[in-house]
């Protein structure tokens, strides 16, 4: 008896073998004598073994150390492209050493600001990792590859966009490739977490979640539907790089960018005959008074002109920021020597353009023999031009110029052609255009009223003038007709100054304002033929 229960004692004191559940809870579970680490750390302490709640906050993707580094990289990409978006911003008023695009600069604006949101938006969410958010990524990847691919193998837009063009698309379809990564990363990362701490993954979520997980398929389905927009236009704007421009590109301002000019009719060696050098106004020559003139020419009114198009319109590349009337009338005269044309001229312009052709004409004295103004905007409505409103909603415009709203709206419901777009009714719609005119407002009633100011000085006293103007603008405005009987008085040889009655601003779309034009026109070539210093 006494044997038998020293038996059974002897091996009750030895001690039990630990079940397999056992040892794999012991090995997370750290032992009085070792450190916690970053996998044991957070379990129940040795006298209270089991796992934690999964809805315990110490559940989390952030106790991996690859997780927090992921969020920090997240952090230093967004404070890099926060500086690169900020570069691009001043840009478009002060252009940077080595960042002019000869675009307009607002795709490369529009990308910087879809990998920021992007960004922005992973670091909101970013303990929340989601399926849609993985598929909205890869679409996303994808559309940024095919703008990439657009770009860079279209010249023309390649060229336009510059290299700051090609850098912010290629970190934008970096940026959204790395976020996949991250939303990958943080998914296994939590799964890790709730498999270690809770004992198994967490498969339902909670109401909070649900609304993070659908607000971030919101954020990103506004994001994936910007991107097909910049797709479109991207392959809209391919189309119409396309279409030949009349005349030739030169390269101006130190060759940093290309403008174009045109010259129709053969040239004369009789040195006393001018050429008219057509200026356009608030919009592209070609869809303005240039198929007037060329009606003229063709009746043999007119022996030769030469028009061309101010930066950022038709076919001539934006200019740095600021550029001015004034500058516009120096890159005219270099385009012009290029081309070998040296007059002598006569100007014709309307609008805004009899600014630049009054510019032009004060810095070539000797070879302007002759000044036609159609309906010319006077020095005093600068102010109007240099509204702070007027420059804040260009600016808004050409910042959604990517997406191509109006221009595809355009083209595929109104049947807008690329002759259109580029240098006709739609033309107003390019970013391009919209950057010319927001250059125009930022310089208004500084380097430009300077410049004006200064062109009334220089101007040549004998040179023979002719203004027409609008009646309905004089009736509309007292002001107007004050201002343009000034401008007939900008020398002292006053050929005529008419106001057709029924004409609008564009005096040459009504029947008799056309005919008061090509009359006043020729009289003008046949005094400038006899004109001398």
């Amino acid at each position: 008896m006494v044997s038998l229960w020293g038996w059974k004692k002897s091996h009750s004191d030895r001690p039990e073998e630990p079940s397999p559940d056992q040892n794999e809870q012991n090995e997370n579970t750290p032992s009085r004598d070792q450190q916690p680490d970053e996998r044991t750390r957070l379990l129940p302490p040795e006298n209270n073994p089991g796992y934690l709640s999964p809805d315990d906050p110490a559940v989390s993707p952030y106790n991996l150390w690859g997780v927090r580094a992921l969020r920090g990289l997240s952090l230093a990409a967004l404070a890099i492209s926060f500086v690169w978006w900020t570069f691009l911003l001043v840009s478009v008023f002060v252009t940077p050493p080595l960042m002019h695009s000869r675009g307009s600069g607002f795709f490369a604006f529009a990308y910087t600001t879809l990998a920021m949101g992007y960004l922005a938006l992973g670091l909101l969410f970013f303990a929340v990792p989601s399926k849609p958010m993985t598929i909205w990524g890869i679409i996303l990847v994808v559309l940024l590859l095919v703008d990439m691919c657009i770009i860079l193998a279209v010249p023309r837009i390649r060229l336009e966009e510059g290299w700051v063009g090609i850098a912010s698309v290629v970190w934008a379809a970096a940026i959204s490739v790395y976020q996949i990564i991250q939303n990958r990363a943080v998914q296994w990362g939590k799964r890790e977490e709730e498999e270690r701490l809770t004992g198994r993954e967490e498969t339902r979520r909670p109401l909070r979640e649900w609304l993070a997980v659908l607000a971030e398929t919101i954020f990103l389905a506004v994001m994936a539907v910007a991107a097909v927009l910049f797709t479109a236009t991207l392959i809209l704007r391919s189309r119409d790089v396309s279409l030949a421009a009349p005349g030739h590109r030169y390269f101006v301002h130190g060759d940093t960018y290309q403008v174009h000019l045109a010259c129709v009719g053969n040239r004369t060696t009789d040195a006393d005959t001018p050429t008219v050098l057509l200026e356009g106004g608030e919009g592209p020559v070609e869809h303005t008074l240039q198929p007037f003139l060329d009606d003229i020419y063709s009746r043999g009114a007119v022996k030769r002109y030469c028009y061309w198009d101010r930066p950022g319109m038709g076919w001539s590349d934006n200019a740095p920021s600021p550029h001015s009337a004034g500058i516009a009338a120096d890159v005219l005269s270099e385009a012009l020597s290029l081309a070998g044309e040296t007059g002598p001229w006569v100007v014709v312009s309307a609008g805004v353009g009899g600014l630049h052709s009054r510019l032009f004409a004060s810095r070539n004295l000797l070879q302007v023999r002759g000044i036609f103004l159609i309906d010319p905007l006077h020095e005093a409505y600068l102010g109007d031009i240099a509204q702070p409103g007027r420059g804040f909603l260009l600016w808004l415009r050409g910042v959604v110029s990517p997406l191509g709203l109006d221009r595809l709206a355009g083209a595929i419901v109104r049947g807008r052609s690329r002759e259109d777009r580029v240098a006709g009714r739609s033309a107003y719609q390019s970013g391009r255009f919209i950057k010319a005119k927001l250059q125009e407002n930022l310089v208004a009633m500084t380097m430009t009223a300077a410049e004006i100011q200064s062109a009334r000085h220089i101007q040549m006293g004998h040179t023979p003038v002719v203004v027409v103007s609008s009646g309905i603008e004089v009736r509309r405005d007292s002001r107007w007709e004050e201002r343009q009987e000034d401008l007939s008085h900008i020398t002292d040889n006053l050929l005529s100054w008419d106001i057709v009655h029924d004409a609008p601003h564009e005096v040459w779309t009504d029947g008799k304002g056309r005919q008061v034009l090509e009359k006043r026109l020729t009289k003008l070539l046949q005094e400038s033929e006899t004109y001398r210093l």
